[in-house]
């Protein structure tokens, strides 16, 4: 008989199988970081990539052209972590690739402390004492030193409040003859069995228990190293990966683990703690014997425990209870039976039989409320058989048995039992049963129709019934529930489904013949329509209903025969009943109710035609009711409808029907207030009306314009007192209307002048006088208008009238333009035009009508006139308008306003406004006409300096012949300004000019210098202003002309040393040495510059000055003596070169110098007769 192993072992894959390269099975191409996948990275030829396998699907690896340092799989999802450098990452998932950057200088704040463990493999665990409430977290790590391999768990931190501390456990590491150099290499921890899994370099596994420390098992499972390996949680194992490649995994088989103990290791106690711990099988005759031992030595206690903690329920049974009813209780103790259901209740839920067992004494001794709670805390296996027992104490609490226990029937019986009919359908639903429906009705049904209605209710809610509902309604029926009937009904038949006509037949019947008021009200709410109509409308008939028996009629014989008795029907009802009839059917109808009584029926006739007007048409109704003479009844039927309809024919038969009925009041608002009646057929008629109130046709006239008809029919039949009325109460405005019709019948002036009083300014004056002009008749308002302007009167239009009153009577009408404010310029001045220019000019200057004034001096040639009313005017937008290129009055205009105009305004404001004008308008030469008038004409604006500004600069634009001579006339203009603007337009004369008479001497010779380039006129300008400015310029420019000579002295006369350097090289290149050494020394006068003397000192040597070369180095001086000395020498100029190396000491260049010069000997025998 093979040996029983407590593991097993699984080979998964082998890697090379899957084209992996062996030399890529290692640890540091390799990584796994849990049992989901394995990360491989590899080289084909110069592509790097990597190799993920996923281990639910091996043989299909994923392969990424990634290049890393490192790769690992992210131990829950599809995430690579690259390694790219020591401070970057990258992080690839199917969507997405991230890179950051990290650092590995990072500070664990949380940890302050670290402790160095020697150790090769280690692992955390959690683990639960017993005893203990909570867990401890152990430390797990395993050595191989000198002595020896070692296993040492511990607990770190410290153990949380109220926990024993676990022990600390240190037990030796076995490593067989044959593998003396063997160690630890991997560790993994089973959170399941509490055990750990220990992996050598030489492939061995080691097992040991968690809690003790005990070697459980050891062997080799493999011939490789295993370099890596992760937790396999589907067998709470370990997984790793050997050298060849082998994917491996080891786990505890539950089946075997605690008999091996038991038997092999023979270590009872080990294999019941694992038994008890982690509910593993194998241990039941250990447990059957301990039990039966504990309970044979009257230890039921411990007995008990060991039963309720025997794996897997082994104990747990009807036997282990009989035993335990067995044992008599002691007095005053709890029986060894509660002991043992205590500890159950304590550990978690109680089985079948022992809920029973349990809940039997208890109910007898009347302690109902300790089942309530075991039920609560969930500690009992409901039954039908634990329920059928609480039932005889408790229904409501056997019904919560059979709810946890699922006995439909036995809770469908209970909820029947307590009432709870409602529930009933719901848990039915629920857990799919199907009791007998009807059945359950009839019961409900016998003990309360109330609830046996909301069961009813119920059974039938959803889409599908859960009964016939014909057969709900026979068990109504059967107890004669009427109401409770057709409440169900109502709700049963809500959709009105065409398959439920019998049914709504059925419900109108059974409410028509016991109770009518109910089904009138089923029918008002028209919740059917799929019942027998003719049916119902012979029971509506019979139980009195005559209106809905009329819903129901189709014969027209029959409705007719109903529909005259108006007294017996609900009027509102009725006129809406017209609406379901068709148009020839309610034109009969009305007909026959006319023709039966129309004094009853008129006014609800008149109500059904104004409300179905628009079908059966207002031309129909309307001689429906003429055919019956009935005015009146037009009169109401089109008065509902007139306000709103837009039929000139309704208007007028309106009007005509109000005449006819007297209502002249009614006559008098519509003809007021409505648009679509025709004007001029409704004046006819009102005029053959002969109405003795006259309002209405006033009204038509005035609104509609035929005022003057009005008053020639007022007037020829002596209503003269309505034309009175007319214009003081109906429209005074129309009176200037109402006194040209007046004039045309040739009415009296007095009348005429009383009436225009008796109304007094509520009208247009303006067309008052207009209508009376027309007339020819003007002078007749002439006494009212002054009385109106005696009493104050500002309103423009009688000012106007008067005003052409008294121009046509040339009552001094000029002296009442100028000073009357009140009149309308444009009006009067419009009214002068033909009769008078010159009044037009005045009225429309008072009133500023540019326009109008424009015209008209244009039209009359009034140039003057206007040429001083623009200066007066001063605005920029009518100067433009007239000045325009397009005008062809421009001419004779702008001669008026240079001639007149400007010459007589003494308004600076006024002069700038019209050269502005001038200037925007673009008219230079025009302009200069106008600024020669004002400045050169000794005009008040002669020293004006912007108007000289503004002359000269305009003819620099338009006429530069003329700028010489504003230059020499005027004085105060800006000079600088308007000569550089002179040398912009090239004026270069001019602008010297300018420089000159106003003594901007340096500005005058730098015309003559850049501008005409004439160096003599300089050198003349020069010498007759004498400034050194001036000859400083001057000099300049001799320079840059090569006039080295002329230059020196400018520079000279102008003591100006500042271009020394410039001077120097200029002269240099022209041998101009004797003036250079005059302008050195009147520059060394005003600067000691190093290199003003230096030159100096080469000047004087080249001009053979010795004597004052020696004089000038002997004395102080800033000059490079030898610097000049090697020139000298340079340029053979020995003598001078002689006194300088002298003068520096330079002995050697000095000897040289001698040589050329022949006098070395002299100079040797003179130093050797002076050392003597």
């Amino acid at each position: 008989m093979a040996q029983i192993l407590p593991i097993r072992f699984q080979e998964h894959l082998q890697l090379q199988n899957l084209g992996i390269n062996p030399a890529n099975i290692g640890f540091s191409t390799l990584t796994m970081e849990s049992d989901k996948f394995i990360c491989i990275r590899e080289k084909v030829g110069e592509q790097a990539q990597v190799v993920i396998i996923d281990m639910s699907d091996p043989n299909t690896p994923i392969r990424r052209p990634i290049s890393a340092d490192s790769a690992i799989m992210n131990p829950a999802s599809k995430v690579i972590t690259c390694f790219l450098s020591s401070k970057s990452i990258r992080m690839i998932s199917e969507g997405s690739c991230d890179t950051e950057d990290w650092s590995n200088d990072a500070e664990n704040s949380a940890l302050k402390v670290s402790q160095p463990i020697e150790g090769h493999a280690a692992g955390f665990a959690q683990f639960k004492m017993e005893g203990n409430a909570e867990e401890s977290t152990l430390f797990c790590f395993a050595v191989r030193g000198q002595a020896g391999g070692k296993l040492h768990i511990i607990e770190v931190g410290t153990p949380p409040s109220g926990n024993q501390p676990f022990p600390k456990k240190a037990v030796d590491v076995f490593f067989p003859p044959e593998a003396q150099n063997d160690f630890p290499v991997a560790m993994q921890i089973s959170a399941k069995h509490d055990v750990v899994f220990l992996i050598t370099k030489y492939g061995y596994i080691h097992l040991y228990d968690l809690e003790m420390g005990t070697c459980i098992y050891m062997n080799r499972i493999s011939g490789e190293t295993i370099f890596v390996t992760a937790s396999h949680e589907a067998t709470s194992g370990i997984i790793g990966v050997n050298r060849k490649g082998q994917v491996l995994s080891v786990c505890v088989e539950e089946e075997n683990i605690i008999p091996y103990i038991t038997n092999v290791l023979q270590n009872p106690d080990l294999a019941l703690r694992m038994a008890v711990r982690n509910n593993l099988a194998g241990a039941e005759e250990l447990f059957a014997r301990k039990f039966n031992n504990l309970f044979a030595g009257g230890n039921y206690s411990e007995a008990a425990k060991v039963a309720a903690n025997a794996p897997k329920g082994i104990l747990r049974t009807s036997d282990t209870i009989r035993r335990f009813q067995s044992v008599p209780a002691q007095p005053g103790q709890t029986s060894p039976l509660l002991q043992y259901f205590g500890i159950l209740l304590d550990q978690g839920q109680l089985n079948k039989f022992e809920s029973l067992e349990l809940c039997r004494p208890v109910l007898q001794q009347g302690r109902k409320q300790l089942l309530e709670k075991w039920l609560k805390e969930d500690k009992l296996e409901c039954s039908e058989e634990l329920g059928d027992l609480v039932k005889s104490v408790d229904p409501t609490l056997a019904l919560s048995v059979y709810l946890r226990a699922n006995v439909p029937n036995k809770v469908i019986q209970c909820f029947a039992e307590t009432g709870q009919f409602q529930k009933i359908v719901l848990y039915a639903k629920k857990v799919g049963y199907t009791p007998d429906w009807i059945f359950l009705l009839r019961n409900v049904m016998r003990i309360s129709p109330e609830q046996g209605l909301q069961f009813s209710q119920m059974l039938v809610q959803d889409e599908e019934p859960l009964a016939d509902i014909t057969q709900i309604v026979d068990v109504f029926m059967e107890y004669n529930l009427i109401q409770q009937c057709t409440s169900f009904l109502l709700d049963a038949l809500k959709n009105n489904r065409p398959t439920e006509g019998p049914l709504q037949t059925r419900l109108l019947e059974m409410n028509l013949m016991h109770a009518p008021q109910v089904a009138d009200a089923i029918l008002g709410n028209q919740m059917f329509t799929h019942y027998d109509r003719a049916h119902v409308a012979q029971l509506c008939e019979k139980a009195g209903l005559l209106q809905r028996a009329l819903e129901h009629y189709t014969d027209l014989y029959d409705i007719k025969r109903a529909v005259v008795h108006t007294h017996l029907l609900n009027p509102e009802w009725l006129v809406n009943f017209f609406g379901a009839l068709s148009v020839e059917d309610s034109l009969e109808c009305l007909r026959a109710m006319l023709s039966a009584n129309i004094r009853q029926n008129l006014q609800i006739c008149v109500q059904v035609a104004s409300k179905y007007h628009e079908q059966l048409s207002t031309q129909a109704l309307t001689e429906l009711f003429e055919s019956f003479k009935s005015f009146e009844g037009l009169f109401y039927f089109l008065g509902s409808i007139v306000n709103f309809s837009q039929d000139p024919e309704v208007h007028f038969k309106y009007i005509q029907a109000a005449c006819k009925t007297g209502q002249i009041k009614e006559v008098e608002r519509i003809c007021r207030e409505s648009n679509c009646y025709d004007p001029e057929r409704v004046k006819n008629f009102l005029k053959e009306a002969k109405l003795t109130d006259q309002l209405p046709l006033i009204i038509v006239c005035d609104r509609f314009d035929f005022v003057h008809d009005l008053v020639l029919y007022l007037y020829r039949n002596n209503l003269q007192k309505y034309i009175e009325i007319y214009v003081q109460k109906v429209n005074p405005s129309r009176l200037p209307v109402v006194i040209g019709g007046l004039l045309d019948v040739d009415c009296s002036e007095d009348v005429i002048k009383n009436l225009i009083l008796v109304v007094r300014g509520q009208f247009s004056t303006d067309e008052l006088v207009a209508e009376v002009e027309k007339r020819n008749r003007l002078k007749l308002l002439l006494p009212w208008l002054e009385a109106r302007i005696h009493e104050g009167c500002e309103e423009p239009a009688t000012h106007n009238a008067l005003a052409k009153i008294y121009i046509d009577s040339n009552n001094n009408p000029e002296r009442f333009l100028r000073e009357n404010p009140y009149y309308d310029s444009r009006v009067v001045g419009k009214y002068c035009e033909k009769r008078d220019p010159h009044l037009a000019c005045v009225a429309y200057e008072r009133g500023q009508c540019d326009q109008e004034l424009i015209h008209v001096c244009n039209e009359n040639s009034l140039f003057k006139s206007l040429s001083r009313y623009l200066v007066r005017r001063k605005d920029p937008e009518l100067w433009a308008s007239v000045l325009l290129e397009s005008n062809p009055y421009r001419r004779p205009l702008i001669d008026q306003v240079v001639q007149t105009a400007l010459s007589e305004t003494q308004d600076p404001e006024e002069v700038s406004v019209t050269v502005k004008a001038f200037m925007t308008a673009d008219l230079p030469n025009e302009l200069i006409e106008l600024l020669e008038k004002i400045v050169l004409d000794n005009s008040v604006f002669s020293e004006h300096r912007n108007l000289q500004n503004l002359l000269i600069l305009t003819a620099i634009k338009a006429d530069r012949t003329r700028v010489m001579e504003y230059i020499n006339r005027l004085d105060n203009y800006d000079a600088p300004d308007i000569a550089n603007i002179a040398i912009s337009n090239e004026l270069f004369e001019e602008a010297f000019a300018i420089f000159r008479k106003f003594d901007v001497n340096t500005s005058a010779v730098q015309v003559l210098i850049e501008h005409i380039g004439n160096l003599d006129r300089a050198y003349e300008f020069a010498e007759r202003c004498n400034e050194p400015a001036v000859w400083s310029q001057l000099a300049k420019a001799q320079l840059q002309k090569g006039l080295v000579k002329e230059a020196i002295d400018s520079y000279i006369k102008a003591d100006d040393p500042s271009a020394y350097m410039e001077v120097g090289q200029a002269a240099a290149q022209s041998g101009n040495w004797e003036d250079l050494v005059k302008f050195l020394q009147m520059a060394r006068k005003k600067a000691r510059e190093s290199y003003v003397e230096t030159e100096l000192i080469f000047a004087l040597a080249k001009t053979n000055r010795l004597a004052e070369l020696e004089e000038f180095i002997n004395g102080p001086n800033n000059a490079h003596i030898q610097q000049v000395g090697d020139r000298c020498y340079d340029e053979k100029m020995y003598d001078a070169a002689k006194l300088l190396y002298n003068n520096v000491s330079n002995f050697g260049r000095l000897a040289s110098t001698l040589v050329h010069l022949g006098l070395l000997c002299l100079y040797v025998w003179i130093a050797y007769c002076r050392s003597c």
